[in-house]
């Protein structure tokens, strides 16, 4: 049975997280399934109404849709993603060696992270260099879908689509599914995610279009503020939001907004992607061994997390939802060494 939240104990939780090297500032919110309980604490630089860029949980928001299509009969799992894509965009798309599996991907390829295709952020690119370590490096610069699509046309796939138990965490995927939702719904991709935050009231969230826009806490790399405002202002799905917002849309996924809620278990058909992380259908899973955490076992925590430290993650085992962030790209461990002390305070 889960303990009544302490404040107290939890804002100390949160005053000690800026202590350690390089977080600047965090900011988390706790709350009950049943609203019964509720906590939100920041410190450093971010007050618990900031606005931060959550990063990679924007693959989240991406796959909510693709779900609510899948749920409103306009889009199956099995559908060929070149059902939705121009042939020009398609030929060349996956070629593993010398063979072209362009055409065998699925939708449910690109949302469980099992498409094999190359990551144009992560991997590197024919020159050596890849785009995460230049954006680390304080070099920002724009990367529409089209300028994606020609680079991983450049790159060598992972493995061939949905092939064994094989998952490779891509940022590829979800910028692809952009261009799903838009077939589809006939909507810029920027223009249904501002629906559905005015739909789930989320006031203090948008996608980032401002190339100028300082009103949200910039992320860190190690000692540095990192403005990345071409990058993210350049796909058109990253998204700035503060806790509280984030809070809202975890619960309206877990409670079947998108995706009927007694069908939720079936999404978690888990892979590795890497430690200690799972990958299931457009859902995210932490989870830490027992031999890890001798003392007190941690829960299993689904939903999604980027990687500046932002988290939005659901505790089945507690009928918990914890959403926040670190802000630090150096340092995302930060991030789930403060959400074990919080579930263990309540344990």
């Amino acid at each position: 049975m889960m303990k009544t939240i302490n404040h107290d104990k939890l804002n100390q939780i949160i005053e000690k997280v800026t202590t350690k090297k390089y977080i600047y500032g965090a900011v988390f919110n706790v709350s009950t399934g049943d609203d019964s309980q509720y906590w939100c604490g920041a410190s450093g630089n971010i007050k618990a109404d900031n606005r931060y860029y959550i990063a990679s949980i924007n693959k989240l928001f991406i796959s909510s849709i693709i779900l609510k299509l899948i749920t409103q009969g306009r889009l199956s799992f099995n559908d060929a993603l070149s059902k939705y894509l121009p042939k020009h965009l398609m030929a060349g798309l996956h070629v593993y060696n010398g063979k072209d599996y362009s055409n065998d991907i699925t939708i449910l390829h690109m949302i469980s992270q099992t498409s094999g295709l190359p990551c144009y952020l992560a991997d590197k690119s024919p020159n050596g260099t890849s785009v995460l370590k230049d954006l680390e490096a304080g070099i920002d610069c724009s990367w529409p879908t089209a300028k994606v699509i020609e680079q991983i046309k450049t790159m060598k796939p992972h493995f061939p689509p949905g092939e064994g138990k094989k998952a490779h965490y891509i940022d590829t995927n979800h910028q692809l599914l952009n261009l799903v939702i838009e077939n589809i719904t006939g909507i810029p991709i920027q223009d249904v995610l501002k629906q559905l935050f005015t739909d789930l009231n989320m006031e203090n969230t948008y996608v980032c279009e401002n190339l100028n826009d300082t009103s949200y806490i910039f992320p860190y790399y190690k000692d540095e503020k990192r403005d990345i405002s071409k990058f993210i202002t350049s796909t058109h799905n990253d998204i700035i939001s503060t806790a509280r917002d984030q809070m809202l849309f975890i619960k309206a996924f877990f409670n079947g907004y998108f995706y009927p809620k007694e069908q939720i278990k079936t999404l978690e058909k888990w892979n590795s992607i890497f430690f200690p992380f799972q990958y299931g259908i457009g859902i995210q899973k932490f989870y830490m061994p027992r031999y890890l955490s001798p003392f007190k076992a941690v829960p299993d925590m689904i939903g999604h997390c980027g990687s500046t430290g932002s988290v939005a993650f659901y505790i089945p085992d507690m009928d918990l939802y914890i959403t926040g962030t670190t802000n630090q790209q150096a340092s995302p461990s930060a991030a789930f060494q403060t959400i074990i002390k919080i579930v263990n305070t309540l344990q």
